[in-house]
């Protein structure tokens, strides 16, 4: 090989060596652009699935505001029927009550006719009387309205009011000698205490 010939050997040498460089670097740039698609691609993937989300997120948003649109409107509904009935039960409670007593009433006024027209006639009268008194009390049981008559049982402050004490060996001591009002209770509940005398021992008068 002649010495001309070696420096054209080593031009050569360089021409492949940029060529191999260049050919590197167009194999990065496009690995790079890949690389960047990919990430576009998976940005936008990412995007419509946030957008997807959101969108349903609104939609479940709008249901429950429709829910608790109705859940309000019906709890106003049942506020004012509550408030319906409690202003009718007012009204109309004794009514009833105001049924039964209609029918005593006209007993009442059938008597008191009846006496006028039979002057002196005591045993009509009395009967009527009973007949109307046999009414109201039948009346008032219907409602739950009770007497309270607690001749000779034990006192009982809850249901008896003493009006008087009576000194006696007859009866045991705190018991109910007489009544001289009675009671009345609605349901359990007194309405009226009955009005009593009560025993105490006669050495104690």
């Amino acid at each position: 090989m002649s010495e001309h010939d070696k420096p054209k050997a080593a031009d050569d040498k360089s021409e492949v060596d940029e060529s191999a460089v260049n050919d590197t670097s167009q194999v990065e740039g496009e690995v790079e652009t890949a690389a960047e698609a990919d990430e576009v691609l998976a940005g936008e993937q990412d995007a419509e699935t946030l957008a997807a989300e959101l969108e349903a997120a609104r939609a479940d948003a709008e249901k429950y505001r429709d829910q608790a649109v109705r859940a309000a409107a019906e709890l106003e509904n049942v506020r004012k029927r509550s408030q319906r009935d409690v202003e009718s039960a007012k009204k109309f409670a004794i009514e009833k009550f105001a049924t039964e007593l209609l029918g005593v009433r006209d007993s009442l006024e059938l008597g008191l006719k009846a006496a006028e027209d039979n002057a002196g006639d005591f045993d009509k009268l009395k009967e009527g009387m009973d007949m109307t008194h046999r009414m109201l009390a039948s009346s008032m049981e219907k409602v739950g309205i009770e007497a309270i008559n607690p001749q000779g049982e034990t006192f009982n402050p809850e249901y008896h009011e003493a009006v008087s004490t009576q000194p006696t060996d007859e009866l045991p001591a705190n018991s109910v000698a007489a009544v001289m009002q009675k009671g009345y209770t609605l349901n359990g509940r007194v309405l009226r205490a009955a009005m009593v005398t009560v025993a105490k021992p006669a050495d104690q008068g």
